[in-house]
């Protein structure tokens, strides 16, 4: 996929194409209904504009399902569970990762144990993020 980096005007309707959605959709609905503990937590501080620009949660970019995005700050937010520690899965994220990289987005990673007991000190670092690249 390009690079549509930061200055590309079509941010506001970029997400993924129809054959990638038709193959991603149910997996996505699958994660907005049934969030993990600490993704509900964070969506309940990221909803409604909360820290500024609007994010959107489960949504398709390229190839993936991220858990949250800010489109306007090409910031990426994953909640990752001790799944995520098993080598086949830090292969995956590090490709997605990559790939999301490769597009223009920062991606920034927190484990749901610092979202469920220091939430607001992961607000301040999303928040920071936010700032630095919307400028």
């Amino acid at each position: 996929m390009a690079n549509l980096g930061p200055t590309d005007s079509s941010i506001h309707t970029f997400t993924t194409d129809r054959k990638r959605w038709k193959n991603l959709k149910e997996f996505a609905r699958d994660n907005h209904k049934q969030p993990t503990p600490a993704e509900a937590q964070l969506w309940q501080a990221l909803r409604g504009n909360q820290l500024g620009p609007r994010f959107r949660r489960q949504h398709a970019i390229a190839d993936y399902i991220v858990d949250f995005v800010c489109l306007p700050a090409w910031l990426v937010v994953e909640v990752d569970g001790e799944i995520h520690q098993k080598p086949e899965a830090v292969e995956y994220d590090g490709g997605r990762t990559h790939a999301l990289q490769e597009c223009g987005f920062l991606v920034v990673l927190y484990p749901n144990e610092a979202v469920l007991q220091r939430l607001p000190e992961v607000l301040a670092d999303i928040e920071r993020h936010v700032k630095l690249l919307m400028g």
